[in-house]
């Protein structure tokens, strides 16, 4: 069973940082990207924040381009998310998503987190 474990949210005011992980556990052949997605309204669509892929390239949403840091711990299999002066508008559920080739020569999957909330006050 492949899970992805986050951590990290918090309430935090305008202008802080978190910092949030996200393992994956389970037995898995590769992870070909990773990334973190939010919700921040409920019943809304989840948003792209960053993606990053195995070999280090990243992705980001242009309203957090210069402000959140995405990174990978390939033998880890975890991925973080450094946010950095943080508004009241990224306040939201954050999601991890991988896309995950459980054995040699089979498609990858998408996998997502249970979500961790980030709010941010003004």
């Amino acid at each position: 069973q492949v899970q992805l474990v986050e951590s990290g949210g918090n309430l935090v005011q305008a202008g802080g940082s978190l910092r949030l992980s996200c393992a994956v556990s389970g037995s898995i052949f590769s992870i070909n990207a990773m990334g973190w997605y939010r919700r921040q309204t409920p019943g809304k669509q989840r948003e792209l924040v960053a993606s990053i892929t195995s070999g280090g390239s990243t992705t980001y949403a242009d309203s957090v381009k210069g402000r959140f840091t995405i990174s990978n711990d390939n033998a880890k299999n975890t991925v973080y998310l450094q946010m950095n002066s943080l508004k009241p508008e990224d306040t939201a559920v954050y999601y991890c998503n991988a896309a995950i080739e459980r054995r040699r020569y089979l498609s990858a999957q998408n996998y997502w987190g249970q979500g961790t909330q980030v709010t941010v006050s003004s």
